[in-house]
């Protein structure tokens, strides 16, 4: 309601899905989706979500034989996700967030060699159950008060082995919520090896399911984790390798979302370019030229952190285009782990300091030379 106040209906809140349930489940919940891509993968050949290989259930009934006779298998094969172009979710994901269905019952897949029903993931006791409901009534909750003050809730990224689930119930509200406006917004980290990929089915999901697709594009916040946890555990490191293949990852990522803001879906498509780089910005704003997408469209916003880069926020203001300050919000004990993490982040952003302090120094000489010792810059500001 804060927002709501202070933004005149233009607000937005981010929201971490970690702090509203219990971690390991959003852990368990991954492992599913990854296992269920695997699945398909053994249906369809090559790799991807299910949603890219295009299969449909006739494929399916094919592929499992004799099988797909069994009532077990019938019954899996009505709750698939499924259109015209194929399927899209092998679970009804709808069904397991309003439900009181059980995980471990939800989530089972017909073995291809003797059609019996198997688990995709572990039992779950139901205690365990019952803090999964918590944790999604929480986020619907959070929702609805948003929706109904007019602010836009943004779901932030964390690390890889959480992200599919969070992803994935962040899509199911954009299904829900997102139907005449934007209320739910994604984050995806550019700085992983396969966040273009994921952009892609993801817009995809959005056009076939018809329904407003929010993004905030941010580099990524988890690297040292990222890196340590692949080293210990033997697998790929799923980051990029370099400061400058993140900076073309986001690049991509971006040119590749404005390149679709054409036709039917041009009001359906919105972008937050969270970054304190500035030629992210500037190539950004080349982008909207060349697209044609003016600064008051409601297409794309900037975002940097409260006390950095004011020199980008302000300029983008005063030009016109929508800029926002992320303000971290709570007492100070409670967010200083969250600030430190941050400037840790942002160790590059201390040498961007040095210049500030020019640019400060520099309008304040300016402002006595000219007798404007209080001259207020004026502009066409208004939030979209």
């Amino acid at each position: 309601m804060m927002s709501s106040g202070i933004t005149k209906s233009t607000g937005l809140m981010a929201v971490k899905l970690t702090a509203l349930g219990r971690p390991q489940l959003l852990l368990q919940l991954s492992e599913v989706i990854m296992r269920a891509r695997n699945y398909m993968q053994q249906i369809a050949g090559g790799t991807g979500n299910v949603l890219t290989h295009h299969k449909t259930i006739e494929d399916f009934q094919r592929y499992l034989g004799e099988h797909s006779s069994k009532p077990e298998v019938q019954d899996f094969m009505k709750k698939i996700t499924s259109d015209k172009e194929g399927i899209v979710h092998l679970f009804p994901w709808s069904n397991i967030l309003d439900k009181d269905m059980n995980l471990s019952d939800s989530f089972r897949v017909p073995d291809p060699k003797t059609g019996q029903m198997r688990r995709l993931i572990s039992q779950i006791s139901p205690k365990e159950e019952e803090m999964f409901r918590n944790m999604l009534r929480r986020l619907n909750n959070i929702i609805q008060v948003a929706a109904e003050a007019d602010v836009r809730i943004m779901i932030d990224a964390e690390q890889t082995y959480f992200q599919p689930a969070i992803a994935r119930i962040c899509l199911e509200m954009m299904r829900r919520y997102n139907k005449g406006r934007f209320v739910v917004f994604n984050t995806y980290q550019t700085y992983l090896k396969n966040t273009y990929n994921e952009i892609v089915t993801d817009l995809e999901q959005a056009e076939r399911q018809d329904f407003y697709w929010g993004a905030k594009l941010v580099r990524g916040a988890y690297i040292e984790q990222e890196r340590a946890r692949a080293a210990a555990m033997g697998y790929e490191d799923p980051t990029c390798e370099s400061v400058d293949a993140t900076t073309n990852s986001f690049h991509r990522c971006l040119k590749e979302i404005l390149s679709r803001v054409k036709g039917e879906r041009q009001q359906k498509l919105g972008i937050m370019v969270a970054s304190h780089n500035e030629d992210t910005v500037r190539y950004a704003i080349e982008l909207m030229r060349q697209h044609g997408i003016a600064p008051d469209e409601r297409v794309v916003c900037f975002g940097q952190l409260l006390g950095m880069c004011d020199h980008i926020t302000f300029p983008l203001g005063q030009a016109g285009y929508s800029a926002y300050k992320y303000v971290p919000y709570g007492p100070v004990l409670e967010v200083l782990p969250y600030l430190s993490r941050r400037a840790n982040e942002n160790r590059g952003f201390l040498s961007k300091i040095k210049k500030e302090k020019g640019l400060l120094l520099k309008e304040i000489g300016r402002r006595v030379l000219t007798g404007q010792a209080f001259y207020k810059p004026t502009g066409s500001y208004t939030p979209v």
